[in-house]
C-alpha cells in the first residue's frame, strides 16, 4: 500500500490556502512557522509536485496547490465527521433524560434552562421527559428512581437527597385589580387569612411556604380553603371573583404588568424562598444532568 499523506499535512494545505500565508496557517494551527515550512517541504516531496510559489513578498499556491487545496479540505472534512459520529456514538442510542419539576418551575424556568442545555458541537443532545408534579411528589419520584433530576420548590428537602439552589423566588398575595385590596401598600397575615383565600393543594411548595410563614407569625389558616392544583386555575378564580391568592411572583409577573391582577406583600413574614435542584445522594449523574444543573445555575448567575 503506497504511504498516505498524513491529515496533519492535509491541514496544514487546507489552513495555508485559508490564511493566505504560511506564518498565518502556522498560528492558526497553534504550530511554529518553521515547522509548517518544514511540514509542506515534506508534503511537496512526497507527492512531487510544487505546491507553493516562493517568492520575496512571501509564499502563495501554485495551481496544483489549490487545487489539492480543495481535495485535501474534503479529507479534513470527512475526518470530522468521523469524530463527530464517534462522539454521539459513546453518548449510546436513546439517551433520555428524565426529570420531574414542580409546577412554577416547569412552566416559568424550565423551559429555558432546556433550551440552553444543548451539547457541544458533535455532542448528542440527550431527550428530555419532563414531569410536572408538586414538590413532594418530585422528591418521591428521584428517590425511587423515577426521575434522574428534580426540581423543587419547598422549604425542606427529604431525608436521602442532595440538593443545591438553582434560583431565588418570592411569594406574593394577588387580588383582582377592582378588589378593595389593589390600591394597598400590604396585606397583614390575619387580613389573609380571613379572606377569601384559596390555595395550591397539599404538598406543593407553595402552600407550604406560606402554612409555615403564618404559623410563624401566630396565625391559622381556616379548617376549610378551596384548593387547586394549578396556578392557571387560581389566577381565573381570582380575576372572576374576590378570591386571593399567594402565588410566585414569576408566576404572576406578566398578569402584573398587564394589569390583569394587583399583587401586593404580605407584611411581618418573610416569604422569600430557594428553587432547588434534587437528586438522590450518592448517585452519579449522566452528563445531560450535569449539564442541565450547570444552565441551571448559569441563569441564576445571570439574574
Amino acid at each position: 500500500m503506497a504511504e498516505r499523506s498524513t491529515l496533519a499535512a492535509l491541514e496544514l494545505l487546507v489552513a495555508l490556502d485559508v490564511h493566505g500565508s504560511i506564518s498565518a496557517a502556522a498560528r492558526a494551527l497553534g504550530v511554529s512557522q518553521p515547522t509548517a515550512s518544514a511540514g509542506l517541504r515534506r508534503l511537496e516531496r512526497r507527492l512531487g509536485v510544487d505546491l507553493v510559489a516562493r517568492g520575496a513578498r512571501g509564499t502563495e499556491l501554485t495551481s496544483a496547490g489549490r487545487e489539492a487545496a480543495e481535495r485535501a479540505r474534503e479529507v479534513v472534512a470527512a475526518s470530522d465527521r468521523f469524530e463527530e459520529s464517534v462522539t454521539a456514538l459513546r453518548a449510546g442510542p436513546g439517551v433520555t433524560l428524565r426529570v420531574a419539576a414542580s409546577l412554577t418551575i416547569a412552566e416559568y424556568l424550565a423551559p429555558r434552562w432546556l433550551a440552553d442545555g444543548g451539547g457541544a458541537a458533535g455532542e448528542r443532545r440527550a431527550d428530555v421527559d419532563l414531569m410536572v408534579r408538586n414538590s413532594r411528589e418530585v422528591m418521591t419520584l428521584v428517590l425511587d428512581g423515577g426521575a434522574e433530576l428534580g426540581f423543587v420548590e419547598s422549604p425542606t428537602v427529604r431525608r436521602g437527597l442532595r440538593s443545591r439552589t438553582v434560583a431565588r423566588d418570592e411569594l406574593v398575595a394577588v387580588v383582582a385589580p377592582d378588589h378593595p385590596w389593589a390600591g394597598r401598600g400590604s396585606v397583614r397575615p390575619d387580613e389573609l387569612a380571613a379572606g377569601r383565600l384559596v390555595l395550591r393543594e397539599a404538598g406543593s411548595g407553595t402552600r407550604e411556604i406560606l402554612e409555615a410563614a403564618l404559623t410563624g407569625a401566630g396565625v391559622r389558616l381556616p379548617g376549610h380553603v378551596p384548593s387547586f392544583g394549578s396556578t392557571a386555575a387560581l389566577k381565573t378564580a381570582v380575576r372572576h371573583g374576590e378570591a386571593v391568592a399567594v402565588l410566585s411572583a414569576l408566576t404572576v409577573a406578566d398578569d402584573v404588568a398587564a394589569g390583569r391582577l394587583a399583587a401586593l406583600p404580605v407584611a411581618g413574614v418573610d416569604l422569600s424562598r430557594r428553587l432547588r435542584v434534587v437528586w438522590r445522594d450518592g448517585a452519579t449523574l449522566s452528563a445531560a444532568a450535569r449539564r442541565l444543573v450547570a444552565v441551571a445555575r448559569a441563569r441564576r448567575a445571570d439574574g
